[in-house]
């Protein structure tokens, strides 16, 4: 039988038992209870707006948002003072971009070089995240199909709608390294429904880089280069280059480009440019996107 000092022990010993027992319990639900806190936060102004430069950005803009995007290309600056060193010459595109939701648009676009008519529908489909789940990458996904309209056949020799088609698929891949640095690579595939001749591929295969280096709060230093895997073989085609600047205002981005392509849709800078860059053929131009919030809250009307 137990005497009274052993009973004492064995009271003390199953207290020490219960009560360690206890705070293990709680540091475990505890431990558990931090790691099932999603504390991730979105990562956001990887770019300066829904484009590089030329190319497409990973950025897409809030539900409900509508981007009203001009861009304008001027003539080759190598063209000399008679031309006004390209300003004489000028090619415009406008178009319209509406976030149906936070991660998926739409849009449509007209240029005046080729008259070409152009659509695309883009979505976000991972988006680079820090804290505890974090995502090191940004992933957007990019289709589009145009229309070239431009009279330049034979009357006896006039294309179907078909025929004219051109489309586009895009792997956009981001990542924000700081405040101030962002890169972005995009893998492209480009189908013409009729090439240019017999002897060129209906499939063209390029990957684009693009970056932002930010100064300021408000001023970026942008950066693009397109290299073609494979070419045309019955026109001389150049890589397409793009630098320049990137101005946030508010509702507006504004970016002032050099480049050595005309167009300003996928298929034209990338697979159809001509001018060398390195030999003077640059074109100047600018980007302006305008966002009207079409479905705000009486209260964020306030703000504007």
């Amino acid at each position: 039988m137990l005497n009274f000092k052993q009973m004492k022990n064995l009271l003390v010993f199953f207290l020490i038992f219960i009560l360690s027992d206890s705070l293990c319990s709680q540091t475990l639900e505890a431990i558990l209870a931090k790691e099932s806190i999603d504390n991730s936060v979105d990562v956001s102004g990887t770019f300066n707006g829904t484009r590089i430069m030329n190319g497409q950005s990973i950025e897409t803009r809030q539900k409900g948002v509508l981007e009203f995007l001009i861009q304008h290309r001027f003539g080759r600056i190598n063209s000399g003072g008679y031309e006004l060193y390209g300003l004489d010459e000028s090619n415009i595109r406008f178009g319209l971009e509406y976030a149906v939701t936070d991660d998926f648009s739409i849009a449509l676009g007209r240029s005046s070089f080729e008259k070409v008519y152009d659509g695309y529908v883009k979505y976000r489909l991972i988006k680079q995240k820090t804290g505890n789940k974090s995502t090191p990458l940004s992933i957007t996904l990019f289709a589009s199909s145009v229309e070239k309209t431009l009279k330049d056949y034979a009357p006896s020799n006039k294309p179907s709608f078909s025929d004219r088609l051109v489309y586009t698929g895009q792997v956009l891949i981001a990542r924000k390294f700081n405040s101030a640095f962002s890169v972005q690579i995009t893998p492209t595939y480009i189908h013409y429904n009729t090439p240019y001749s017999s002897i060129d591929p209906n499939d063209i295969y390029a990957i684009g880089f693009g970056t932002k280096i930010k100064i300021s709060k408000h001023l970026s230093v942008n950066g693009e280069y397109y290299y073609s895997v494979n070419s045309y073989e019955s026109i001389a085609t150049e890589n397409s280059i793009a630098l320049g600047l990137g101005i946030e205002t508010g509702g507006h981005v504004f970016q002032l480009i050099f480049t050595n392509s005309r167009a300003m849709i996928e298929k034209g800078f990338i697979a159809e440019t001509q001018g060398d860059f390195f030999n003077g053929d640059i074109h100047f131009g600018f980007n302006i996107s305008r966002d009207f919030y079409l479905n705000k809250s009486k209260d964020e009307e306030k703000l504007y």
